[in-house]
């Protein structure tokens, strides 16, 4: 009996054990042909920012923004009865409203695209009255394919290059010179090779913006159904980057104006329309990197540039008002060290208005009038030193900024004697970043 059980139980344990076996064959099998769900990207956010307070001290009296904290140019000769120039007095301040604070924002991906957002502000206020008081810089959320990326929301004006920007202590980041500002806007970037790219932006203004002909803000955008068009074609690589960019801008300053007496609105279809063009590029070595910039510009103070428009009437209707754009020309260069923790630099920077191509009647513009005292060019020149440790940065900063001011004639143009104004400015900046 024993005989016959045992081959029996033995047989049984083998039958088992292969049955066993081939369930984990086929589980194998299935795990192998059955699609694997990709694992979607958690919902992440990452503090970022700085704390920073500025010493400022400047020989003369300049064009300024929040408390004398970012200068435009120095200010004309302004003698009283007895000769003495008004301006030319020291000033100094100590502020801490550049103190900025940021969000970065990882989510889930959307059609088939990695997301992103980011928002940024500072205490810097948006008018002299709200200094101190939040402002909101960026506001924008990405969708990232492989080779386009779609940003929507409130981001730099498109002929500001986060990558190609003057690094200066000073706040202004090169005002006058360099573009500078937010707009909400739609940009699309599409990779054409592994080191080219090419930028469609369209925007309105936001942060700031042309000079308004009713004392509306942002009105003369908003007016327009066309918004601003920008492209930019970059190359970038390990060393260089360099690219040109293109914008046409089409504005409409007012709706209705009112004339004779009894006064009658009627409908003003006057628009300024303008073109503007910018290249850069920046070279990075081992031991410094050089950046330069350029820019033609057209009715620019919505970049914080010298110029604007002017407004006439034409020949044929007295009654409504048209407009040209002023011309803007500017140029800068910066070299400086990529020591990481003395880091010398030296900026110089120039910019010119060259009036408008129209006998005007009324600017609106920044830093240029029509027969009246207008300022011609700005030159500016500022060396710093970087001492870097840890979080911590200081930096003293020396700088010249002088100014040719004149009388203008009706196209905003200054073509008499010019009077020669200069500002020397220290500044010594603070900034922890975390």
């Amino acid at each position: 009996m024993k005989k016959v059980i045992y081959p029996l139980m033995l047989s049984g344990l083998l039958l088992n054990q292969a049955i066993a076996q081939e369930k984990k064959v086929e589980e194998k099998k299935s795990e192998t042909t059955a699609p694997v769900a990709k694992p979607q990207p958690a919902f992440g956010a990452v503090i970022g920012g700085f704390v920073r307070t500025d010493y400022i001290w400047d020989s003369r009296k300049s064009a300024q923004v929040r408390e004398d904290n970012l200068n435009l140019y120095p200010l004309d000769v302004a003698k009283d009865a007895s000769g003495k120039d008004l301006n030319a007095v020291p000033q100094s301040n100590f502020l801490s409203i550049t103190t900025r604070m940021n969000l970065k924002i990882t989510g889930p991906d959307a059609f088939g695209a990695k997301t992103s957002a980011f928002l940024e502000g500072d205490f810097f206020g948006n008018f002299e009255g709200s200094i101190a008081l939040f402002r909101l810089r960026h506001a924008n959320a990405s969708l990232d394919w492989a080779k386009t990326k779609l940003t929507l929301g409130q981001t730099w004006y498109p002929q500001f290059i986060p990558e190609c920007f003057p690094g200066v202590a000073n706040f202004s980041t090169g005002i006058l010179f360099n573009p500078f500002g937010w707009a909400t806007q739609a940009r699309l970037t599409r990779s054409l090779s592994n080191n080219t790219s090419f930028a469609l932006s369209i925007y309105k203004d936001r942060e700031f913006g042309a000079v308004s002909a009713t004392g509306i803000n942002n009105e003369a955008s908003s007016n327009s159904v066309l918004p601003t068009i920008h492209g930019n074609l970059q190359f970038k690589n390990a060393k260089i980057l360099m690219g040109i960019g293109a914008e046409y801008r089409s504005l409409r300053p007012r709706m209705t104006i009112s004339t004779g007496t009894p006064a009658v609105t009627v409908e003003n279809p006057g628009k300024v329309n303008s073109v503007t063009i910018n290249a850069y590029a920046k070279y990075t070595g081992k031991k410094a990197t050089l950046k330069v910039y350029g820019i033609l510009g057209q009715n620019v103070t919505h970049l914080v540039m010298l110029g604007g428009y002017l407004g006439y009437n034409s020949t044929t209707d007295p009654v409504t008002e048209i407009y040209k754009p002023t011309k803007t020309n500017a140029f800068w260069f910066e070299i400086m060290s990529n020591h990481a923790k003395v880091a010398p630099a030296l900026f110089v920077g120039y910019t010119i208005n060259n009036g408008a191509d129209v006998q005007g009647k009324t600017p609106y513009a920044r830093g240029l009038t029509v027969e009246k005292r207008t300022v011609k060019d700005v030159v500016r020149a500022a060396g710093r030193i970087d001492f870097k440790s840890g979080k911590m940065r200081f930096s003293p900063e020396l700088e010249y900024t002088g100014a040719n001011w004149g009388t203008s004639d009706k196209s905003g143009k200054v073509t008499g004697t010019l009077t020669n104004v200069g500002n020397v400015r220290f500044l010594f900046s603070t900034a922890f970043n975390f």
